[in-house]
């Protein structure tokens, strides 16, 4: 029977799911939050590991020799030393597609709480304002219709097409860009040049997976290009925007404002230069979070590893 060990798994699951489906597949043990000095005790022959966040870097697989395979709780592999993966036989399988419609649908709530500001009229009520008002309605600062505004889509894989279809039902004109357009014709979604992108978005959507070349995409010389009255929206990777420059646009209202659920450093230190900016929405992280995505999450890395005992690939990063 495989020894299967999950590292962390209490973001994924809390408590409210199961982990029967994985359980089925070999003796499980489960922890639900492993430091980094504790990895290789924790793993001693195991046969398959379970992670999320944890890192694997080369000292510790060549210390593991019964390791076969790395299962991801997640979509990025980062943490994991693919070259020494490779060097010593250990089959490394990441999760794909399970947060589409959650982490697309989290891009219209931050959306929609910039123009609608939802949350400070409910918590102006509940503090007497409208009881106390000589008017029937009132409006704290301007709202306004999505319909007609445009929004630019940063990165055009999957759920940024999951983004572009929800904002063509609000009526939205819908601009993208990815990194190789040749050849690729969108209905209703207008491809565009990133400089393009930047100057005619009125809300700006990263959805692009984090890549040398793209680090730190939104800085000083990009949100100068960027409308006034704009808004960046971050349910990507953090290190897709360089903080400090975001902070100081954002003090100086050179953008209207930023949405993220994402930061360079997670959990972020408490002073990062974001934090305190009344016009920056920031969520911890819970685009992917849904009870629905998480669930998938779950079968998928199931998959993975029913898939690996029996000799097949699926979602083989190496």
């Amino acid at each position: 029977m495989n020894k299967i060990v999950i590292l962390d798994s209490y973001v994924t699951n809390p408590g409210e799911l199961s982990w029967e489906a994985i359980e089925k597949l070999g003796s499980v043990t489960i922890y639900e939050r492993t430091a980094p000095n504790d990895i290789i005790q924790r793993c001693e022959g195991a046969d398959i590991v379970i992670t999320n966040k944890c890192v694997f870097t080369k000292d510790i697989i060549k210390t593991l020799p019964s390791l076969k395979c790395i299962c991801l709780l997640a979509t990025g592999y980062n943490n994991i030393d693919i070259e020494v993966a490779i060097e010593n036989n250990v089959t490394v399988c990441n999760a794909v597609g399970y947060s589409t419609t959650s982490v697309a649908q989290h891009v219209f709530a931050l959306i929609l709480k910039m123009s609608n500001k939802v949350s400070e009229h409910s918590a102006s009520v509940h503090k007497g304002a409208w009881a106390n008002s000589i008017d029937w309605s009132y409006r704290l600062g301007n709202l306004e219709e999505l319909s007609g505004k445009t929004l630019g889509i940063y990165g055009y894989g999957t759920i940024g097409k999951n983004v572009a279809q929800l904002g063509l039902a609000f009526g939205m004109n819908v601009i993208a860009t990815k990194r190789n357009m040749e050849g690729f014709s969108y209905p209703h979604v207008e491809l565009v040049t990133e400089k393009e992108l930047l100057s005619k978005s009125d809300y700006l959507s990263l959805n692009a997976a984090l890549t040398n070349e793209n680090k730190y995409f939104i800085n000083k010389v990009t949100i100068s290009q960027m409308k006034s009255n704009a808004v960046l929206i971050n349910t990507g990777r953090g290190p897709l925007i360089n903080e400090n420059d975001l902070a100081d646009a954002l003090r100086n209202s050179k953008i209207k404002g930023a949405c993220l659920d994402v930061l360079c450093s997670e959990p972020p230190t408490e002073d990062n230069p974001l934090f305190g900016l009344n016009n920056c929405i920031i969520t911890p992280h819970v685009s992917w979070a849904t009870k629905e995505s998480r669930t998938r999450l779950i079968d998928i890395v199931a998959g993975n590893i029913r898939s690996f005992i029996n000799g097949e690939s699926l979602n083989v990063v190496c």
